[in-house]
């Protein structure tokens, strides 16, 4: 029987910011949604790029040598490589497509540094 999820209400469900929960899969890739406030801090991600997908609220993407704002329905790739710092001034409910592979947060490990398994709801 065919599975139908909404993300917006898995996200806002979440009770820890900055904490992704996969809620499917596309061929190599995972779907995730999280619930942001505050700053998550610069990192990359070297192989993969990572795509953004605002499903409440806004979100600032700061780059080194940019920045972007998102609003509700707006959509951001951010390409692989690009040290980058996600900045939600007030909550904000996101969506996230990355490849399975996608560390939480690239190849530093910090407080918000979540594990596949948590991030799969089995940790």
């Amino acid at each position: 029987m065919p599975h139908v999820t909404s993300p917006r209400q898995i996200a806002a469900a979440l009770t820890e910011y900055w904490s992704p929960r996969v809620v499917g899969e596309v061929d190599d890739s995972y779907v995730k949604v999280a619930k942001v406030l505050g700053t998550f801090g610069w990192h990359s991600h070297d192989d993969e790029d990572e795509l953004f997908l605002i499903l409440e609220g806004e979100l600032r993407i700061e780059m080194e040598a940019d920045a972007v704002e998102l609003a509700q329905g707006d959509m951001f790739v951010v390409p692989r490589g690009v040290r980058h710092n996600p900045v939600a001034a007030t909550e904000c409910l996101i969506m996230l497509i990355e490849r399975k592979s996608t560390l939480h947060t690239g190849n530093l490990v910090t407080e918000r540094t979540r594990s596949l398994a948590e991030q799969l709801g089995n940790g």
